[in-house]
């Protein structure tokens, strides 16, 4: 399952070495977009929806090459839930009508998030095992699982996005790790901390009530 198409291969050719694991140019540009993306997912600006875009796409490929079946398939769902994303941010609008603010989920939301994340990993898990190659099947499903609440929560502006991301990252940094893949490994690291300050901005603008359209700047923190 791991075969590429041959216009691929150049993509996947070796930009440098970490600690004697090869990084690929696609899995470098893919860093970079990441980050920019979580910067501006932070400051509650919509750019930082085309750069999920084109950053899932790009780890769809370097996933399926590592076995990673279920992280691949997470991107592919990024891709198409950060067009949902963007529109959300751009023209949705919450149940009074207004438009969508950063807010919490309340107590019967975080229940409904945590019965779903019941039923979604052990599914999840199941399905890899028995349908992929993939040596990490229950390994891989639960942050594929997770991130799937983590960006409906994101697209939605609640607050607990950001502690969903937390233990995602957590767990992908273990992961990516064992699979040697280990610029992605730092970068899942300082997403840890990025959710971390995310956690406490978005936490601030509900303490403040930011008025709905309000979009800052992605290139500050």
């Amino acid at each position: 399952m791991t075969a590429l198409p041959h216009f691929l291969q150049p993509i996947f050719t070796e930009a440098f070495s970490v600690w004697g694991a090869a990084v690929t140019r696609l899995e470098l540009v893919a860093v970079v977009l990441a980050l920019a993306m979580v910067v501006c997912n932070i400051r509650v600006n919509p750019w930082g929806w085309p750069l999920a875009i084109v950053s899932s796409l790009l780890y769809f490929g370097l996933f399926w090459k590592n076995l990673l079946y279920g992280d691949a398939g997470l991107q592919v769902f990024f891709a198409l839930i950060a067009a949902w994303g963007w529109w959300q941010w751009l023209h949705g609008t919450q149940g009074d009508g207004g438009a969508l603010r950063v807010r919490t989920l309340g107590k019967k939301g975080r229940c409904r998030a945590l019965i779903a994340m019941a039923i979604a990993w052990p599914a999840t898990g199941i399905f890899l095992a028995s349908a992929t190659d993939t040596d990490v099947a229950w390994w891989d499903a639960f942050p594929t699982a997770a991130s799937v609440i983590g960006q409906w929560l994101l697209g939605r502006k609640y607050v607990e996005t950001w502690f969903t991301w937390v233990v995602v990252n957590v767990v992908s940094v273990a992961l990516f790790a064992y699979k040697g893949l280990w610029l992605t490994t730092v970068l899942y690291s300082i997403f840890i901390a990025m959710s971390v300050l995310g956690w406490r901005a978005w936490q601030r603008l509900v303490a403040n009530g930011p008025a709905p359209g309000r979009v800052q700047p992605c290139g500050e923190l």
